[in-house]
């Protein structure tokens, strides 16, 4: 396989998964929302599965690409803490809606940094531009739920408007791989 076709295939298997991540993440923040106020093992489940999808997406990209010549450390960094999270969500969300802030805050601090690394090294791929304002914001994102559940916030209403701008990324992304994928197939 050529540098050329390899790089079309791992475009047209991330431009899949940023589809199949947009879906995703508008569901889970519908579902979210309407449990947002309410303690108790519905939100506990919505705030754990939020990340391990996350983890699940990340492990499918890496077996996507092909190029085993860069490191993938940033990638693995947010499958592990994906994981750690999910965990550390299921106990929060238990003892309180501000614990479970205080997670997620963390959550997007940590996971946003890995976001903005690998797709500055993913931007040959194309549709990567959304993906680096995507872990930008997420870090910030992250800074606001940390202050608002060590200051007792009670409402995680916010966490699923913060998905919902990242699904929105995710959507330009795929979309902007489309255009890029049918460039390459007209030339």
């Amino acid at each position: 396989m050529t540098t050329a076709t390899s790089s079309s295939t791992f475009s047209e298997a991330l431009r899949r998964l940023y589809f199949t991540r947009f879906a995703f993440a508008v569901i889970w923040s519908v579902l979210l929302f309407l449990t947002s106020t309410m303690a108790g093992p519905v939100l506990t489940i919505l705030l754990v599965v939020y990340p391990l999808f996350d983890a699940g997406a990340v492990l499918w990209q890496l077996r996507a690409e092909r190029d085993s010549r860069r490191s993938k450390v940033a990638e693995w960094v947010n499958v592990v803490v994906s994981v750690i999270v999910a965990i550390a969500l299921g106990v929060a969300s238990t003892a309180s809606i501000a614990a479970a802030l205080v997670v997620w805050g963390a959550w997007a601090i940590g996971s946003g940094i890995p976001q903005l690394i690998a797709a500055i090294r993913n931007r040959r791929s194309g549709g990567q531009v959304p993906q680096i304002l995507s872990g930008g914001i997420s870090v910030l994102a992250g800074g606001n739920f940390l202050a608002q559940g060590l200051q007792g916030g009670g409402d995680v209403a916010g966490v699923a408007g913060y998905a919902t701008v990242g699904a929105v990324f995710f959507l330009i992304s795929a979309i902007r791989l489309s255009v890029v994928l049918r460039k390459k197939a007209a030339a």
